[in-house]
């Protein structure tokens, strides 16, 4: 179990967020709550906390004090700002202290467990390279697991994106959705379409169609390839969609009209030499 830090000294928020991450959590994490900074900066020396979302204006230390003193300590730990101040001088120093996210309240909750689900995922990189790491005791790596959360998010983005990219190219031919594959990488819809313009920057829709667009070019260069047999083998049953789909997707529409076209001239040239032969 991941173990979550909430700090707000507002005790009805405070308890509404948990009741908010417990039910879309549940037994994935272990969630502690602190009144304050101070309260705060102690679960998380004792509980060794992985994720924290800190209010920012509460008594004593205050959450950007507190953060500041976890990264001191930790590089790894997840910070997220969860206040209703949206003043540059916080967002500025949310920055520096390398925090995962800065949302404003009242928040959404969808785009909350958005951040709570990418937390997670960077704590869970981490653990795997730890262990990787321990079971290899006498090979030297350059820095340490997990040492900058910007390197464990690149690395992460890669390796989602050869992972898409892979169940495209083998199943572009079949009729796929963002909502099938969302499900088999394990992503929450709302997540995996984030994630996805974050590899691709478009959204899947549009990357699946240019994709099966150009695979259609490429065998529509085939001098005796027929259109609608294309249009099966790229993923489009119904023709008149196929050519629907292939004239909107990007630099597409001039280059199959005029290949589509180049086969009808050809077949009438080649049934016009036949007449005149007989």
């Amino acid at each position: 179990m991941y173990r979550v830090l909430i700090a707000d000294d507002e005790m009805i928020e405070r308890t509404v967020l948990h009741q908010t991450l417990y039910e879309n959590l549940k037994d994935r994490c272990e969630i502690f709550q602190a009144a304050n900074g101070r309260e705060a900066l102690e679960i998380y020396e004792r509980e060794k906390i992985q994720i924290a979302i800190l209010d920012i204006e509460m008594p004593g230390i205050n959450g950007m004090e507190a953060a500041k003193k976890i990264r001191e300590k930790d590089k790894n730990c997840s910070i997220i700002f969860l206040t209703a101040f949206d003043e540059f001088s916080y967002a500025r120093t949310a920055i520096t202290v390398r925090a995962l996210d800065y949302l404003l309240k009242p928040y959404d909750e969808e785009e909350l467990m958005l951040v709570l689900e990418e937390a997670i995922r960077l704590s869970e990189e981490r653990e795997n390279v730890s262990r990787s790491h321990d079971r290899e005791p006498d090979q030297k790596e350059e820095g340490q697991p997990g040492e900058e959360t910007e390197e464990f998010g690149n690395v992460r983005i890669g390796k989602v994106a050869e992972l898409i990219y892979k169940h495209i190219q083998e199943n572009y031919m079949y009729d796929i959705s963002m909502q099938d594959l969302a499900r088999k990488m394990n992503y929450s819809e709302a997540y995996f379409c984030k994630l996805f313009k974050q590899c691709f920057s478009k959204n899947f829709t549009a990357y699946l169609t240019e994709y099966r667009v150009k695979e259609a070019k490429r065998q529509l260069m085939e001098p005796t390839v027929n259109v609608k047999d294309v249009g099966k083998a790229v993923g489009y049953p119904d023709s008149n969609y196929f050519r629907r789909s292939s004239e909107s997707a990007p630099g597409s529409r001039q280059s199959t009209r005029e290949r589509c076209g180049r086969s009808r001239f050809t077949s009438r040239r080649s049934g016009c030499a036949g007449q005149a032969a007989r």
